[in-house]
């Protein structure tokens, strides 16, 4: 399944990667990801929007993480 974010919102990505675990998803104007074990994986095309995006969703998920303890 691929979901396609029609605008880039940290929050509520990481609310989706964390609830699915694994598949695939798409940023307009920053790319497509796939996710895996809750976390998003590293893009295929390794520009500097994607990575930052990548890192700061993780971030999301990690502080969702942390909230739930």
């Amino acid at each position: 399944m691929l979901r396609i974010f029609k605008q880039y919102r940290p929050n509520q990505i990481a609310r989706y990667v964390k609830s699915y675990f694994r598949g695939r998803l798409f940023i307009v104007g920053i790319g497509a990801f796939e996710f895996d074990c809750g976390r998003l994986l590293p893009p295929k095309n390794q520009n500097l929007k994607a990575l930052n995006a990548l890192s700061e969703v993780n971030r999301e998920i990690q502080s969702l993480a942390a909230d739930v303890i």
